[in-house]
């Protein structure tokens, strides 16, 4: 555009200098020479308009029982999925498609993770029958600050035990999840709570919330606190749970855990505010084709006494609630396989000893019925990593000679994706 305005100034002063007879000629020569110009000229570009960076996808680590690496999963969206049958001794089988679970997440920003876990269990709800449940299992927003320090808040897993946060059916032997981790540790237990996460490096890696409380007043004989889990539902912060856990992975197939809980649960019982505190230890560890997972874990409730005779004054049934609970099992397992076959078989056996009633408060008789034993023997075959089919026999027992618990057959079939 500039060299056309050169060239008209110019024509102009040329024109003033030239004779009438010639104007014409002119004007149509330096016309052609400003169409050229013009049509040569490129046309300009329209202003870029800032783009707004597209939030990547959401990185889940999924930490499988079969491998010592964690592997990332760069998806938004994955699920897992349990069909079982379950027959008790002199009983038919019992199939159930147990669970169907999806997990959502999403990315807001490098630094801003939300993730989430909904489930249905047995396949059906309807109406107010006790057929199935629909549960929020996760629903938590993760702040990436650093690597040593992060900030998450939402609905989480008590980080207590191995299962309890890894419970996606190829991670863990046997068709259902172990009794102790189960009774003792009543998984799946999550809260409402915020708290932080973190790798310390050299293999320590942690997590610590306050959460929300146990309610006292569903604690009993048979299941311990289990019943007492609120799961994000009329949940109460007044005196607000701590729990944390700390692993050591830094040994290759080698990882050790630590876990604590601590925290009120007299949100429903007026006066009385019973202590709830747990200590947890477990390791898990694979030698060549040898694969060997423990756990201890021991429970105290303080008031139990004082909570009994609340519960009969109430309802006019003693809860006999323990004033300490203990469990722990140890399993070791063998890939009888070769390592060059692309499936995977591992024949396991697990020992169980889990009791809600190790410790009595003065004036409370110990129920022996709920001191329990179990060996659990089986195989789980993989026809991929992420597909499991499972068999075990459940033997069990108790301390009763009256009481006891039937032996049981378990067939599953499970996946993750």
């Amino acid at each position: 555009m500039v060299k056309t305005g050169i060239l008209t100034i110019a024509a102009c002063v040329s024109l003033l200098a030239q004779q009438p007879s010639d104007l014409e000629r002119r004007v149509q020569e330096l016309e052609e020479q400003v169409r050229k110009l013009t049509e040569a000229a490129p046309p300009p570009a329209p202003p870029e308009l800032p783009q707004r960076p597209a939030a990547p996808l959401e990185v889940v680590s999924v930490e499988s029982g079969d491998r010592a690496a964690i592997r990332e999963i760069r998806l938004p969206v994955a699920g897992y999925m349990e069909f079982h049958a379950n027959k008790d001794r002199g009983e038919p089988f019992q199939p159930d498609f147990h669970r169907f679970v999806l997990l959502f997440g999403h990315s807001f920003s490098d630094r801003i993770k939300f993730w989430s876990e909904l489930e249905l269990e047995h396949a059906l709800v309807e109406g107010q029958e006790q057929s199935g449940e629909v549960a929020l299992e996760q629903a938590y927003l993760d702040f990436l600050i650093k690597p040593y320090f992060n900030i998450r808040a939402g609905m989480v897993l008590t980080p207590i035990g191995i299962v309890n946060e890894r419970h996606e059916p190829p991670s863990f032997n046997g068709v259902e999840r172990p009794f102790v981790e189960t009774t003792i540790i009543p998984t799946t237990w999550r809260e409402l709570g915020f708290g932080f996460t973190g790798d310390l490096g050299r293999g320590f890696r942690y997590r610590v919330y306050l959460a929300s409380a146990l309610d006292a007043s569903r604690f009993d004989a048979e299941n311990g606190i289990a019943e007492g889990r609120v799961n994000g539902f009329d949940a109460s912060f007044r005196n607000p749970a701590k729990a944390g856990r700390l692993e050591y992975v830094g040994v290759r197939r080698l990882a050790l855990g630590a876990s604590f809980y601590s925290g009120h649960s007299g949100f429903r019982t007026p006066d009385l505010n019973p202590l709830v505190s747990i200590g947890e230890l477990d390791g898990r560890y694979r030698f060549r084709r040898f694969d060997l997972r423990g756990l201890f874990v021991h429970t105290w409730i303080s008031q139990a006494a004082e909570l009994n005779r609340r519960g009969q004054a109430l309802s006019g049934v003693n809860p006999n609630v323990a004033s300490a609970m203990r469990g722990y099992y140890l399993e070791p397992g063998a890939h009888v396989l070769p390592r060059s076959f692309a499936h995977d078989l591992v024949l396991f056996a697990r020992y169980e000893k889990y009791n809600t009633q190790h410790r009595m408060p003065a004036g409370y008789t110990r129920l022996p019925q709920f001191d329990r034993h179990s060996w659990v023997i089986g195989a789980t075959y993989k026809p991929h990593p992420d597909v499991v089919v499972k068999f075990d026999y459940a033997v069990n027992r108790s301390a009763s000679r009256v009481v006891q618990i039937a032996d049981g057959i378990n067939v599953g079939v499970g996946w993750w994706f």
